[in-house]
């Protein structure tokens, strides 16, 4: 297997590498983004960038799929497909596979990267929706492995969350090589993950700016709901192929305004009809509709994940018809006096 680096007119650096695959045949890929057609893993060799001969338009919601369990807390694999078949149906830009609704932490390595198979298995084979994989783990060797096994099994781009354990060490120069490190191993592209509310680690404008030049990094899911911060980030990234998503549909109007291109919301699991018109009332200039239905949305948004979190978004998930089930310990399901709560919120907001 040979690995050629060249210099491409944009000034970027472009990375091909040429190998053969079990039949003899030829394989090379360059560029930014993925193509259709992933290269098995075996053809993937630590050190280099992501291939790809196009670009991975993200603009539109993506809902972060909570993980079906069964009683015993094993993965329903039939209940995920039953769901995915609901959200294919809605006009989703695409899926996120565990992001932080999916209860990721709780998973096996295996599980994970299963989840993400069967999520590609289940989407209709016509489908052209885009499927993110949630491939954060706290070491860097441990991300490069997972982001690698995830795009084998079928994720378009990778969605990595900010280290958290070590908060104190979590400085911009060690997360700017930790993303930095990743990009150049992961063969699909990457999207930064700030979401401060689980991590403390909030990412720096600096890091997110200079990461946004890394030609494998393509956008960023911020979910801090710093509209300033969102603002600037857009500003400081301006003319480069970087794409910024609202991590809550509370400010996804706020962040379409100012330039975002979509969100990644909990609460299009429940909701995805609307969220999507919100996106596109936005987006078409329809600010009186879109501002009436921003504030329709607020405490419902509010209810599936400060609120009540992900016990609450499941629970939601049952009444609208999907499967929602249980939480893998040590999360605990509402009380009977917390459901009567959540229910008057989507109630009184005329969704149920």
């Amino acid at each position: 297997m040979a690995l050629i680096r060249s210099n491409v007119i944009s000034g970027l650096t472009k990375w091909m590498k040429l190998s053969t695959n079990q039949k003899g045949c030829l394989w090379m890929s360059s560029g930014r983004l993925r193509s259709n057609v992933t290269p098995p893993s075996c053809l993937l060799a630590t050190s280099t960038a992501a291939a790809s001969s196009r670009r991975l338009d993200l603009s539109g919601i993506f809902p972060p799929m909570p993980t079906p369990f069964n009683k015993d807390e094993s993965i329903a694999y039939d209940k995920l497909a039953s769901n995915v078949d609901v959200w294919s149906k809605i006009p989703f830009k695409g899926l996120v596979v565990e992001g932080s609704n999916g209860e990721y932490v709780y998973l096996s390595p295996e599980e994970r990267v299963e989840l993400v198979k069967r999520t590609r298995e289940f989407l209709p084979s016509t489908s052209k929706k885009i499927i993110l994989a949630g491939s954060g783990c706290e070491s860097t060797q441990a991300t490069i492995a997972m982001s690698q096994k995830m795009a084998d099994a079928g994720a378009d781009a990778v969605m990595v969350v900010t280290p958290s354990y070590y908060k104190a060490g979590m400085k911009d120069k060690a997360l700017h090589a930790h993303f930095t490190a990743v990009a150049d191993n992961c063969p699909v592209p990457v999207i930064l993950y700030s979401v401060p509310a689980f991590t403390v680690i909030d990412l720096s404008l600096g890091v997110i700016a200079e990461l946004a030049e890394h030609p494998n990094i393509i956008g960023i899911k911020e979910s801090g709901g710093d509209i300033t911060k969102i603002g600037s980030i857009i500003h400081h990234t301006r003319g480069l192929d970087f794409q910024v998503f609202a991590g809550s549909a509370s400010f996804l109007m706020a962040t379409l305004n100012i330039g975002g291109v979509g969100g990644v919301c909990a609460l299009a699991n429940v909701l995805g009809a609307a969220v999507c018109e919100l996106q596109q009332l936005t987006v078409q200039g329809n600010t009186e509709a879109a501002v009436e239905l921003q504030k329709k949305l607020i405490a419902p948004n509010s209810a599936v994940t400060r609120d009540f979190g992900i016990p609450g978004l499941k629970q939601v998930m049952d009444w609208m018809g999907l499967y929602g089930g249980p939480t893998r310990s040590p999360l605990l399901p509402l009380s009977d006096t917390e459901t009567a709560k959540l229910k008057k919120v989507f109630v009184d907001a005329g969704y149920l």
